[in-house]
Formats: structure tokens, C-alpha cells, sequence
């Protein structure tokens, strides 16, 4: 069980019959994400075989910041995280804004998976982009009309959802579930979500060592254009991530980067993905903001710190 303190209103839900794909949305500081990890617990009880999609890049659970991770439960295990198979996707940028269509495609084929290993019932969580001027609501409405998700729960603190939840409303194409913004919650603001991030990606790079990779037989998206400490994704022939990397220096003559990597192999690597993010390697920390300087296209030539 999630060890958090559940709300009366949690508990007296009926779950009994849910199946398919939950989503669970709500803007940040709601309860959203801790909802979203009850709910998979609760359904342990009742199904076999349970996935959990943390579709939130910016403030992950399963994966380093700028990914989505599908896991799923292992055996008889009713705790989260699950403790089974992950697959994972990259994004390439901390928030879906400039990103819609990475992050549609990839929260599509996540939930594809979780029905080709064989779950019945797979909690998504989304991020926490909902207002209007930045796409918030037609973001979410197009995961409604791609995924078909049986069940929208959706957590409002005043009405920053109804833009989302007033034509939802009077459809048929999925249930809402409407629930207040849990009271427990503790507001994090931007230096807090920051520091955050950083210390996933710290976590996620701590035994990462140098490797080098030559793109000619690779393919690259969206083009061969690195630069000092930009996040790269490996990906398989289904573009899934199998591991990411941070550009240390790259040889335009021998057509080779070097990423700061987990990867202990390259047998499966497909392509590379380059994303919208940098990252200092021994701090984590975003590196882009205020350091224009590091941003050297392919064409600079060989870029050694």
C-alpha cells in the first residue's frame, strides 16, 4: 500500500468492474500523481495483470525526467512501484508544451504495451499541464480521443478543469470521476519541481561512464545535430528508450559522439533521439538556462570540453 494519507472519499470508491486504461488527471499540487499510485494499489486487488504509465516527464516517478515508463506488476506484489517489466519512451523535454505530438505518440504506445503484455487495467498519469493558453485542455482531450480510456478520474481544486471536463461531460465516450483536490498535499513550487528533476537525473546517471557511438548506420531524430551535455535517447526498433546519454564530445569528421550512459551495450540500439534538454553531468541540473555558449550545432566540428 501507498504509505500516504488517504482521503475518506479515496476509499469509498467503487472499483469493482474497472478495466481498460484509467486516467487520472488534475493541475499540479492536487493529489493527481498520489491518486494515481492508489488507485494502481487498489487495483492490484482485483486484477492479475496491473500497468502504471507515469506520463508525467516533468516530475516523474519511474524514469528520469523527460520519459515516460510503463511498469507492470510482478507476481503477486500489491505495492508500488511495480516491481515487473519497464518500458519506456523519450520525449526529449521536461513539459509537453512544444512537445504534443512526442508526448501523444508515446503515451499511445506505452498503453499499446501494456495491452500486448497482457494487462488488464493500466492507471495513467498525466502531467499537470492543463491551463488553456499553454494547450492544457486540448492536449488531454486528444489523449481522451487516441486512447479511449474507460475512466477520466479528475482531480480540481476550483474549476482550472472545465474547459477539459465540460464537453467530457456530455459525452459518452468515457466516465468522469470527479474528486476535490486532496487537502494533505504540499505545494512545490519551481525551484522545488527543479531540484527535483535534478536529482532524478543525478540518481539515473550516477554509474554512467563514457561510450562512444557512430551515428553513420544509425538513424537520428530529428537530424545529427548534438551539442555539450544534451540529452540523447537510444532507442530500439519500436522506439522504445533503452537507455539515455548526455553528449560529452562529438567528432563531426568521424561521424561519433560520446554520451555519459548506464548503456552497457549497443546489440539492440536502433537510432538516437536528440532532445530539447541539457543536463550537467555531475550536478543533473538543467544546464541550458542562462548558457547559450554550450549550445554548438554539428557543424562546429569536434566539441571537446
Amino acid at each position: 500500500m501507498v504509505n500516504i494519507e488517504i482521503p475518506p472519499y479515496w476509499e469509498q470508491l467503487n472499483l469493482e468492474g474497472l478495466s481498460g486504461l484509467l486516467m487520472v488527471i488534475g493541475a499540479p499540487d492536487t493529489g493527481k500523481s498520489t491518486f494515481a499510485r492508489y488507485l494502481y494499489t487498489r487495483l492490484c486487488a482485483l486484477h492479475e495483470r496491473v500497468a502504471f504509465i507515469d506520463g508525467d516527464i516533468g516530475q516523474a516517478s519511474l524514469g528520469p525526467p523527460t520519459t515516460m515508463t510503463l511498469a507492470l506488476r510482478q507476481g503477486g506484489e500489491t505495492g508500488f512501484p511495480p516491481g515487473g517489466p519497464r518500458v519506456r519512451v523519450f520525449v526529449g523535454a521536461n513539459s509537453p508544451r512544444g512537445h504534443m505530438l512526442p508526448t501523444l505518440i508515446g503515451v499511445y504506445k506505452l498503453a499499446r504495451r501494456a495491452q500486448e503484455l497482457g494487462a488488464t487495467a493500466t492507471v495513467l498519469d498525466t502531467t499537470g499541464l492543463v491551463a488553456p493558453e499553454q494547450g492544457g485542455p486540448a492536449l488531454k482531450l486528444a489523449k481522451v480521443d487516441l486512447l479511449e480510456p474507460s475512466v477520466v478520474f479528475a482531480i480540481q481544486r476550483g474549476s482550472e478543469l472545465e474547459p477539459i471536463l465540460g464537453p467530457l461531460r456530455r459525452s459518452a465516450r468515457t466516465r468522469v470521476v470527479e474528486l476535490p483536490a486532496a487537502s494533505a498535499v504540499r505545494p512545490r513550487d519551481m525551484l522545488a519541481r527543479r531540484a527535483h528533476r535534478a536529482r532524478l537525473f543525478a540518481r539515473y546517471f550516477a554509474n554512467a561512464y563514457p561510450l562512444e557511438i557512430s551515428w553513420a548506420r544509425l538513424a537520428v531524430f530529428p537530424a545529427p545535430c548534438f551539442s555539450r551535455y544534451q540529452l540523447v535517447a537510444m532507442e530500439d526498433r519500436r522506439g522504445f528508450a533503452l537507455a539515455l546519454g548526455i553528449v560529452l564530445e562529438v567528432d563531426m569528421a568521424r561521424k561519433t559522439v560520446l554520451l555519459l550512459t548506464p548503456a552497457h551495450s549497443l546489440s539492440e540500439v536502433d537510432a538516437l533521439r536528440v532532445g530539447d534538454v541539457w543536463v550537467n553531468p555531475e550536478t543533473g541540473e538543467d544546464s541550458r538556462a542562462g548558457n547559450e555558449s554550450d549550445r554548438h550545432p554539428l557543424g562546429a566540428g569536434r566539441l571537446i570540453e
